[in-house]
């Protein structure tokens, strides 16, 4: 449990370290995320519409209550998934597999020329430059059911229509966990606002599985101090 903590940690840190996305120079006028159009001034940063803000809540509580019914069974979670028509492949040494286009298992977000192609071809779904949001699992490996968590989330974020999961923010989001620093000169002011949206959602899906772990480590001390008669209402 210490090491899915630990990672979860690291990852909401170096979220904060990248908070230099929060300035953005304005190269462009406006940028539409999906869920509306914001338009900011030189001393302006993107602020989140009324109606994002209402999906990141949705996508919150509807993943509150999916985990209390999995209670930890990652196979619930992948059945969820599968009933609301994403399909979850499973296949041998996948995360070898998947390094060759530096993706990785779990949830994997609509991906467009060679990436899809791979992919396609890898699941043997067809020859096609597009493909779909899709779950890919490794058959010889146990599923970690608090990643796995964190990826449903994702899922979940671009299914209620959040930005951040268009093909070139996934790939710039990429490039930013890669790289110590990310040159702002060479990005137009709607690719630092996806790249925005996507470091985002990645944040929130953070916080939630944080949130949850918190959650049950509480309740778990809370019960092992009732077995020893050491708690008092």
């Amino acid at each position: 449990m210490s090491g899915i903590i630990e990672f979860f940690r690291n990852k909401l840190k170096r979220n904060k370290q990248k908070a230099v996305l929060d300035y953005i120079k304005t190269r462009g006028t406006s940028y539409s995320n999906g869920t509306g159009k914001s338009i900011i001034s030189p001393t302006e940063t993107l602020t989140l519409t009324t109606q994002t803000k209402r999906l990141i809540e949705k996508v919150k509580e509807d993943m509150l209550n999916l985990e209390r019914t999995a209670a930890g069974k990652s196979e619930i979670l992948i059945k969820y998934v599968e009933e609301k028509g994403t399909k979850v492949y499973r296949i041998k040494n996948a995360s070898k597999s998947l390094e060759k286009i530096k993706e990785h298992t779990g949830f994997i977000s609509p991906l467009q020329g060679g990436k899809a192609l791979y992919i396609n071809t890898l699941l043997k779904i067809g020859v096609s430059s597009d493909s779909e949001a899709l779950f890919i699992i490794d058959e010889e490996k146990v599923i970690d059911y608090y990643m796995l968590l964190r990826e449903v989330y994702l899922w979940c974020s671009m299914s209620q229509g959040l930005g951040g999961f268009e093909f070139e923010a996934q790939e710039l989001f990429k490039k930013y966990l890669l790289s110590s620093e990310i040159d702002m000169s060479k990005l137009d002011y709607a690719q630092m606002c996806s790249l925005k949206e996507a470091v985002a959602r990645d944040a929130e899906a953070n916080e939630f599985v944080m949130e949850v772990i918190r959650l049950r480590e509480g309740g778990k001390q809370v019960l092992d101090k009732t077995n020893d008669g050491g708690v008092e209402i």
